[in-house]
C-alpha cells in the first residue's frame, strides 16, 4: 500500500532528515522518503494498516520535530474536480459540466465559463484558479515574513535603547530581557520539549546554551544579538527555500489541469487521473492534451514547445501519437487515450522533478551522515575548552566560558547541515526557472566534469521568436511597400519566420 502525505511550513533540511530517519522506523511503513524539494512524502506501508492512524502518527511526529510544522493528506489544487463523475449543470450552450462548487464562483459565473463541446476554449478557467492560488501562497508567505521581519525590528530597536540606555543598571538589563525573550522564545520553548522528548543536540539547544550562558557571565547585548542573527539567518534560508520550491513549481505548470471526457456523445470535465484507457477524450485549441494517446481527427497542429523545445508547431494527423503536453493549436479534436495519468509523458516528467532531491550527491550524503555526530561532538569539546584550560592558565573561569560559549555559536550545526542540501535545492530550483531540468543533486554534481555541451539552438539556446529587425528595399521600392508584400507573402504561413 502506497501513501502520499505533505508537509506544511517544514523550512529546514534537517528537520526534514529527522523525521524521515525516526518516521522509517515505525512498524507500519516499509520505506519512506521525505522529499525536502517538493514538501511531499511517499510511503509504503505494510497491508492491512489503517491510513489514518499512520497519518495522525506521522503528524504528532512532525509537530514534535518542527511544531510549526504539520502534514496534509492533501495538496492544494488549481481545480476543484472530483476524480469520478459527480454533480452536474447545464450551461446556456446546453453543454454538461460539472460543477466546481467553488466559493468564489456562483453559477452565472459557471454558465459564462462552461463552453460548447466542439467550441474554442482558452485555459481561462484554470489559469484563474491557478493564480487565486499562487496569490494565496505568496500572501500566506509574505504575512509569514511580515511577523518575523516585526519580531526582528523591534528587537533591533530595544537591542539598540538598551545599549545607548545610561540609566540604572537593573533597567538596563530589563530591557535586554525583554528583547531576548522578544526575539528568542521559540527557540526557548523548542529547546525545552525537545529536552523532555530526549531530543538534546540539536541547534535550538546550542543556541539556548550559549545566549543563556552570555546573560550569565554578563553580556547581555551579545546574547540578544546571537539570537537576533540566528533568527535573520533562519527567516533568509526560509526565504531561499521558498524561491526555489515557486520556480520549480513554476515548472509543473504543464501539468494539465482536467480533461474533456465523452461520455454518451457529450463531454464531461474531470481530473486526468479519472481517464482510463480506451476512453475518447476533447482537446479544443489553446488546451494542453492531459494523456497520451492515438489522434482520432483529420489533423491539427501542436505546440510541442513544453515537451521538446521546438517553436515551430507540428502537424499531427490520424492515428498519429500524441503526447500529453503538447498543446492544441487549430481545430478541436478527439484522442483515444492509451495510458493512464499516472503513466503518461507529463506525469514521468513531473516525477523527475519532484523526485530530484531523492538522489543525493555524494558530498551531501557525507554532510547527512556526518552531521549525526557532529552536533554531540561540538557539545563535549565546548564543555572541555570551559573546564579544562583555566587548571593550566590561572582558573580564569569565566574567560574560557566566554570562549566557550563562543565556539558553540560558531560551531552552530544548522548551517553546516542545511547548507549542502539547500545548495543543491537552490541550484536545481534556479536551473528550472530558466527551463533546465536537472533530475537531482548527483547529476548537478557530475556537471562539474563535463568539458563540452551539445545544445539543440531552436527553443533551447534561443526563444524561437523572431522579429523583423531591419528593412532593406532594392529598385525605389519604400520600406513600408517591401514589408506589405513580404507580409502578404507570408500570411498563411505557421513557421515562425513567416509569422514574425
Amino acid at each position: 500500500m502506497e501513501l502520499t502525505l505533505y508537509i506544511k511550513g517544514m523550512m529546514c533540511a534537517n528537520c526534514s532528515q529527522k523525521f524521515e530517519e525516526r518516521a522509517s522506523n515505525f512498524s507500519e511503513i516499509c520505506e519512506i522518503h521525505v522529499n525536502y524539494a517538493s514538501a511531499k512524502i511517499n510511503i509504503k506501508l505494510n497491508e492491512d494498516i489503517d491510513n489514518q492512524s499512520v497519518f495522525e502518527k506521522l503528524n504528532k511526529l512532525c509537530k514534535q520535530i518542527e511544531p510549526k510544522a504539520h502534514l496534509s493528506q492533501h495538496e492544494s489544487s488549481n481545480l476543484g474536480l472530483a476524480s469520478t463523475p459527480h454533480k452536474k449543470i447545464k450551461s446556456e450552450n446546453n453543454c454538461e459540466c460539472h460543477d466546481h462548487e467553488h466559493s468564489n464562483h456562483n453559477s452565472s459565473n459557471n454558465k459564462n465559463n462552461h463552453h460548447e463541446g466542439f467550441g474554442e476554449h482558452s485555459d481561462y478557467d484554470s489559469q484563474n484558479h491557478s493564480n487565486d492560488n499562487l496569490d494565496l501562497n505568496k500572501q500566506n508567505i509574505l504575512s509569514d515574513h511580515k511577523k518575523e521581519l516585526l519580531l526582528i525590528g523591534i528587537t533591533l530597536a530595544i537591542l539598540g535603547f538598551g545599549v545607548l540606555y545610561k540609566g540604572n543598571n537593573i533597567v538596563k538589563i530589563s530591557i535586554f530581557v525583554i528583547a531576548y525573550i522578544i526575539i528568542g522564545k521559540d527557540v526557548l520553548i523548542s529547546a525545552f520539549k525537545n529536552i523532555l522528548r530526549g531530543e538534546v543536540f540539536d541547534e535550538n539547544f546550542l543556541m539556548s546554551i550559549a545566549t543563556l550562558g552570555a546573560f550569565a557571565i554578563g553580556e547581555y547585548p551579545e546574547a540578544v544579538a546571537v539570537m537576533l542573527f540566528y533568527n535573520i539567518g533562519e527567516l533568509f534560508q526560509d526565504m531561499a527555500v521558498n524561491r526555489s520550491r515557486k520556480s520549480i513549481k513554476a515548472l509543473m505548470n504543464i501539468k494539465p489541469d482536467y480533461a474533456n471526457l465523452k461520455v454518451d456523445n457529450k463531454y464531461e470535465i474531470v481530473k486526468p487521473e479519472a481517464v482510463k484507457i480506451g476512453d475518447i477524450i476533447l482537446v479544443k485549441p489553446g488546451e494542453k492534451v492531459p494523456l497520451d494517446g492515438t489522434m482520432l481527427s483529420s489533423s491539427t497542429q501542436m505546440d510541442t514547445s513544453n515537451l521538446t523545445g521546438e517553436s515551430v508547431p507540428r502537424i499531427v494527423d490520424k492515428d498519429d501519437a500524441v503526447l500529453s503536453g503538447f498543446i492544441n493549436i487549430t481545430h478541436a479534436i478527439e484522442i483515444r487515450v492509451d495510458k493512464n495519468f499516472g503513466e503518461s509523458t507529463v506525469n514521468k516528467i513531473l516525477e523527475l522533478v519532484e523526485n530530484a532531491s531523492a538522489k543525493k550527491a555524494p558530498t551531501e550524503k557525507f554532510i547527512t551522515k556526518f552531521s549525526r555526530y557532529y552536533t554531540p561532538a561540538v557539545v563535549f569539546f565546548a564543555l572541555a575548552l570551559a573546564i579544562i584550560p583555566p587548571f593550566f592558565t590561572g582558573y580564569n573561569f569565566s574567560e574560557w566560558i566566554y570562549r566557550a560559549l563562543i565556539f558553540l555559536v560558531v560551531s552552530c550545526p544548522c548551517a553546516l547541515v542545511v547548507s549542502i542540501p539547500l545548495g543543491f535545492f537552490g541550484g536545481i530550483g534556479a536551473a528550472s526557472k530558466h527551463g533546465i531540468l536537472i533530475k537531482g543533486g548527483n547529476h548537478l554534481e557530475a556537471l562539474r566534469y563535463a568539458e563540452i555541451a551539445v545544445f539543440d539552438k531552436t527553443g533551447t539556446l534561443t526563444h524561437g521568436v523572431f522579429k523583423v529587425q531591419e528593412i532593406t528595399p532594392a529598385n525605389g521600392m519604400s520600406e513600408d511597400e517591401l514589408l506589405e508584400l513580404a507580409a502578404y507573402a507570408e500570411s498563411h504561413s505557421t513557421h515562425p519566420i513567416g509569422v514574425s
